[in-house]
């Protein structure tokens, strides 16, 4: 097996060190455009192999897509982060020039690969990798709902004082402030949570999970790594190992809750073929207003991509 991260930032490393860690696969590749960055951050996560006890070996290369060949899954995080004075429309103008050009650049020497996009505006950028790589939709998926639903468990462990690991929860919609929590489908143990936590709290948690990137943002004046790294890789961890894992990913809807054409987190099984069900829940009216409030929103900004024109 062999796994590809684009882009050797906080989140890139973060994501192969959790996949060397875990002896995901045979062999991870780490790229950057920067001379020689990605090929130090492979060979430091390399280096503590013998203390941390792993055989995945971690090679870094600088645009060398060749390198990257027979790719079993491509997680790309390349990008730039929104600047002081940058509007929306030219994030997504800057950013969907570089998924673009990595997205064809790896399918054009991993034509078999599947496809995890981290890159901002989360939602938007998986439209645009999709579209660039010419692949099935099952076969490109963002990383958001994982992220999110990490950050709202995790909240809740801290007010009920339990462990994280007794959380099972869902959320839906875009990536961002539009994001649909789900207390209704939010589990403690089996207990439902509207048992242990009051509507009043509830609602706080709920909030501080829609504004959590913005949270840390503001504490370090940069966005967070190491929790998306690691849910790129417990994506990819469920590909490489075909285990069927739930999760909330953005993907491609094509009829699913009513909705077409638009790029959403929905809930779905994730195996050896990328996408293998998506899972459509009973909604009620309120959680549907919800995300039909979240659907107008990406596809706003999927509309600025649409606008924009198109590269020679």
């Amino acid at each position: 097996m062999k796994i590809t991260v684009i882009g050797a930032g906080n989140v890139g490393a973060t994501c192969a060190d959790v996949l060397a860690y875990k002896e995901t696969a045979q062999e991870v590749v780490l790229l950057d455009i920067r001379e020689g960055f990605a090929e130090g951050k492979a060979l430091d996560i390399w280096q503590k192999a013998p203390i941390d006890l792993y055989d995945t070996r971690t090679v870094g290369v600088t645009n060398d897509y060749a390198r990257t060949a027979n790719s079993d899954v491509v997680v790309i995080t390349s990008g730039l982060p929104r600047k002081p004075g940058m509007s929306r429309d030219d994030l997504i103008s800057t950013n969907a020039g570089i998924v673009r050009s990595v997205t064809e650049n790896a399918v054009a020497h991993s034509p078999n690969a599947i496809l995890i996009v981290v890159s901002n505006p989360l939602d938007v950028m998986t439209y645009c990798a999709h579209l660039a790589s010419k692949l099935p939709r099952t076969k490109v998926m963002g990383m958001a709902g994982i992220l999110d639903t990490a950050r709202y468990r995790a909240f809740l462990a801290e007010e009920i004082n339990c462990s994280p690991k007794d959380i099972q929860a869902v959320l839906m919609g875009g990536h961002g402030d539009t994001m649909v929590p789900l207390p209704r489908y939010t589990t403690v143990g089996g207990i439902p949570v509207t048992e242990l936590v009051d509507k009043e709290k509830l609602n706080a948690i709920v909030n501080r999970t829609i504004n959590g990137g913005g949270e840390l943002v503001k504490l370090m004046g940069t966005s967070a790594w190491y929790a998306p790294g690691s849910a790129a890789a417990q994506m990819v961890e469920a590909i490489v190992r075909d285990q069927r894992r739930i999760f909330p990913v953005c993907m491609k809807l094509e009829g699913e809750y009513g909705i077409s054409d638009c790029y959403l987190g929905v809930p779905v099984i994730l195996g050896k073929n990328g996408i293998e069900k998506v899972i459509e829940l009973q909604l009620n009216e309120a959680e549907k207003a919800l995300l039909e409030v979240s659907r107008q929103k990406v596809k706003e900004v999927m509309a600025v991509l649409d606008n924009m024109p198109t590269p020679a």
